[in-house]
C-alpha cells in the first residue's frame, strides 16, 4: 500500500515540476504585436476546434458509459469515464502550452537558435509528463478504489475512446487545411510555405496543434495506460498482488528518469538532432538503472529485468530505423528527392517503396522481441517489455511535440515578417522538429504493437483461448474481416482528408480570385472561413472510423463466437501495424524530401523538381499524420473493446 502512495506522489511531483515549466514558458517574450495577433489566432482556433471535438466525444462518451453500467458493472463505467476526462485533460493542457510556446518559440530565435530550441522543448516537456503523470495517477487511483486489476480496462477503454475520435479527427483537420494550402499557394500561385497572403495558413497551424499535439498526446496516453494496465492483469496470474504493482513502480520510475533526461537537453548549434536525442538515450540508460533495482529487490527475478530491457532497446531500434527511412540526411529521402526530377510519378514511386522498405526492421525488432520477452518470463515478460519500452514516454512524447511548435514558430516568423535570420533559425529548428517527430512514430508503432499483443493475450486467458483453431471457418472470417478492416479504416480517413482539401482548394482560389489586392499583399484573407472549413469536415467524418472500430469486434463475437473474435483481432493486429508502418514512414520521407530539394539540391525552390516533390508531400500529409498515426489506435481499442465484452461470449 505504501508502495501505491509513492507512486502517486511521484506523479503529483512531476504535474508540479510540469507547472513550473508552463510557467517558464508562460513568462516568456511573447514578441510584437503583430507575431501575437498571429499566435492568438492559432490559439483561438484551435481551441474552437477541440471545444466542438469534445462535445461530440462527450456524448458518444455519456452513451458508452451508460452501456457499461447497464450491461457490465458501475465501477467499468466509473474507470470509463476517469480514463475518458483524463485523456481529454491531457490533450488540452498540451494544446494550451503550445499555442503559448509557438510565439514564444519564434521570438526567441531573434536571439539565437538555442533559446528557441529550450522553449520549443520545455513546452513539449509540459505535454509528455502530463500525459504520463496523469495516465498512471488514474491507473493507481482505480486499483486503489477497487482492488481489481480487470476493472481498469475500463480507464483503458475511455483513454482509447478518446483518442481514436482526437486522433482520426485532429488528423483530418490538419492534412485537409495543410494540402489545401500548399497545392493553392506553392504549386499554383508559387508563393511561400506559411506566406500570410494564404487563406488556408491559419487553418493549417491550427492542424499542427489539433492533430500533432492533442491527437499525438491522445495516442500515445491510450498506449502508455494499455499497456500498464495489460501488465497488472496479467502480473496478477503470476506473482499476485507484486505482479500489479511492479508496472505501476517502473513506470513511475520511469518519470523521474524521463525527467532526468530533460536536464540533459541542451543545444549547440552545429548538432542540434543530438540535443534532443541525449536526452533520450539518458533516460533509457537511467531508466535501465532504476528498472534492476527495482525488480532485483522488489521481485527478485531479473528475467523480467531482461524483459524491460528488451524492450526499451526495440523503441530506440525502432526509432533509429524510423529516423533513418525518414531523415533528408539519409539515403532513402534522397532517392525520393532525386526520383522527383523525372516528376511527381516516379518520386510517389520512390517513397511508397522507401515505406514498404521501412517495414523490415521495425517488424524483425518486435518480433524478435516478442521471442526474448517471452523466453524470459512469458506472456508477463511481453507485458512488462511494452512497460519498459514505454516507460520514459515522458522525454520521447516531449520530443514528439517540440516538432508541431517549432513548426508554428516558423510559420510565425514568416507571416509576421521578423527577418530572415529568424526565420532560418526557425526552419532549422523545424528541420529537427520532423526528424523528432518521425522517432516518436516510431515509439508510437512500437509501443502500439507489444501494447496490443499484451492486450490480446488477455483477451486470450479471459476468454479461455489456448489455441485458435485456423482451420476453423469462422476463425477463417474473422481473420479475412480483420485484415480488411485497416483498409476499409484507411480508405474512410483517407477519403474524408480528399474530400476536406478539395473544399479548402476551392475556397482558397475563390479568395485570390474574388479579394482584389490579395496577391499583392495589400489585402487580409478570409482566414477564419478555411478554419470553419476544416473544423466542420472533420468533424463530420472522424464519426464512422471510429464506430467501426467499436461495432466491429461486438458484432463479430456475437454472430461468429469468441474463437472468430480472436481471428478478427489477429488480422487487424498484423496487417494494422504494417500498413501503419508503411504510411507513416513514406510519408515522413515525402515530406522531408521536399525540404531536401528546398535546401537547394536537385533545382531548390520553384524547379520542376520541387512542384513534384510538393505533389509527393501532398499524398504523404495524410499518410503521416491521419490514418498511419490512427491504425495504432484502431487495432488497440479493437482488443480493448473486444476484452471488455468477451464475458457475453464465452
Amino acid at each position: 500500500m505504501d508502495l501505491l502512495f509513492l507512486v502517486i506522489a511521484i506523479t503529483l511531483a512531476s504535474l508540479l515540476f510540469v507547472f513550473v515549466k508552463y510557467i517558464k514558458v508562460k513568462k516568456a517574450d511573447a514578441g510584437t504585436a503583430a507575431m501575437q495577433e498571429i499566435s492568438r489566432a492559432i490559439s483561438e482556433g484551435a481551441t474552437a476546434f477541440l471545444h466542438k471535438e469534445y462535445m461530440v466525444i462527450t456524448a458518444f462518451g455519456f452513451v458508452a458509459a451508460l452501456l457499461l453500467m447497464i450491461f457490465l458493472s458501475i465501477e467499468i463505467a466509473i474507470a470509463f469515464i476517469l480514463g475518458a476526462l483524463f485523456s481529454g485533460l491531457a490533450g488540452k493542457i498540451g494544446m494550451k502550452v503550445a499555442t503559448k510556446a509557438n510565439v514564444r518559440t519564434a521570438q526567441a530565435t531573434k536571439k539565437n537558435i538555442n533559446e528557441g530550441l529550450k522553449i520549443a522543448f520545455s513546452s513539449g516537456t509540459v505535454m509528455g509528463l502530463t500525459v504520463v503523470s496523469l495516465g498512471l495517477l488514474g491507473i493507481t487511483i482505480l486499483y486503489l478504489m477497487f482492488k481489481d486489476p480487470q476493472i481498469i480496462y475500463g480507464f483503458g477503454f475511455g483513454a482509447s475512446s478518446i483518442a481514436l475520435f482526437a486522433r482520426v479527427g485532429g488528423g483530418i483537420y490538419t492534412k485537409a487545411a495543410d494540402v489545401g494550402a500548399d497545392l493553392v499557394g506553392k504549386v499554383e500561385k508559387g508563393i511561400p510555405e506559411d506566406d500570410p497572403r494564404n487563406p488556408a495558413v491559419i487553418a493549417d497551424n491550427v492542424g499542427d496543434n489539433v492533430g500533432d499535439v492533442a491527437g499525438m498526446g491522445a495516442d500515445l496516453f491510450e498506449s502508455y495506460v494499455d499497456s500498464i494496465i495489460a501488465a497488472m492483469v496479467l502480473g496478477a496470474t503470476v506473482f499476485s498482488e507484486k505482479g500489479v504493482i511492479l508496472p505501476l513502480l517502473l513506470a513511475a520510475f520511469g518519470i523521474i528518469a524521463s525527467i532526468i533526461g530533460t536536464l540533459f537537453v541542451r543545444a549547440k548549434e552545429k548538432n542540434l538532432y543530438w540535443a534532443l536525442d541525449k536526452g533520450i538515450y539518458a533516460s533509457a540508460i537511467v531508466m535501465v538503472l532504476f528498472s534492476y533495482v527495482i525488480i532485483n529487490y522488489y521481485i527478485g527475478d531479473l528475467a523480467l529485468f531482461d524483459s524491460v530491457l528488451v524492450g526499451l532497446v526495440a523503441g530506440i531500434v525502432i526509432g533509429v530505423s524510423t529516423e533513418w527511412a525518414t531523415s533528408p540526411k539519409h539515403k532513402p529521402t534522397e532517392s525520393i528527392a532525386e526520383a522527383a526530377q523525372s516528376g511527381a510519378g516516379p518520386n510517389i514511386i520512390m517513397g511508397i517503396s522507401v515505406g514498404m522498405m521501412s517495414t523490415v526492421i521495425p517488424v524483425l525488432t518486435i518480433c524478435l522481441t516478442i521471442y526474448l520477452a517471452n523466453l524470459f518470463a512469458g506472456p508477463y515478460g511481453i507485458a512488462i517489455s511494452a512497460v519498459g519500452l514505454l516507460s520514459i514516454l515522458g522525454i520521447t512524447l516531449a520530443t514528439d511535440t517540440y516538432g508541431p511548435i517549432v513548426d508554428n514558430a516558423a510559420g510565425i516568423a514568416q507571416m509576421a515578417k521578423m527577418g530572415k535570420e529568424s526565420r532560418k533559425n526557425a526552419e532549422l529548428l523545424d528541420e529537427v522538429g520532423n526528424t523528432t517527430a518521425a522517432i516518436g512514430k516510431g515509439f508510437a508503432i512500437g509501443s502500439a504493437a507489444l501494447t496490443t499483443l499484451a492486450l490480446f493475450v488477455s483477451f486470450t486467458h479471459i476468454a479461455k483461448l489456448e489455441t485458435i483453431n485456423l482451420s476453423s471457418p469462422s476463425v477463417m472470417i474473422g481473420l479475412f474481416l480483420g485484415a480488411m478492416l485497416p483498409f476499409l479504416f484507411t480508405a474512410l480517413t483517407m477519403k474524408a482528408v480528399g474530400i476536406g482539401a478539395n473544399l479548402m482548394v476551392k475556397e482558397v482560389r475563390r479568395q485570390f480570385d474574388t479579394i482584389k489586392g490579395l496577391m499583392q499583399g495589400k489585402a487580409k484573407p478570409d482566414y477564419a472561413k478555411c478554419v470553419e472549413i476544416s473544423t466542420d469536415s472533420s468533424l463530420r467524418a472522424m464519426i464512422v472510423p471510429g464506430l467501426l472500430a467499436i461495432i466491429s469486434p461486438l458484432l463479430v463475437g456475437y454472430f461468429l463466437g469468441v474463437e472468430a473474435m480472436g481471428g478478427l483481432l489477429a488480422g487487424t493486429i498484423f496487417t494494422g501495424l504494417l500498413l501503419a508502418i508503411f504510411m507513416a514512414n513514406s510519408g515522413g520521407a515525402w515530406d522531408n524530401a521536399k525540404k531536401y530539394i528546398e535546401e537547394g539540391h536537385f533545382g531548390g525552390k520553384g524547379s520542376d523538381a520541387h512542384k513534384a516533390a510538393v505533389v509527393g508531400d501532398t499524398v504523404g500529409d495524410p499518410f503521416k499524420d491521419t490514418s498511419g498515426p490512427s491504425l495504432n489506435i484502431l487495432i488497440k481499442l479493437m482488443t480493448i473493446v473486444a476484452l471488455i465484452s468477451v464475458v457475453f461470449f464465452v
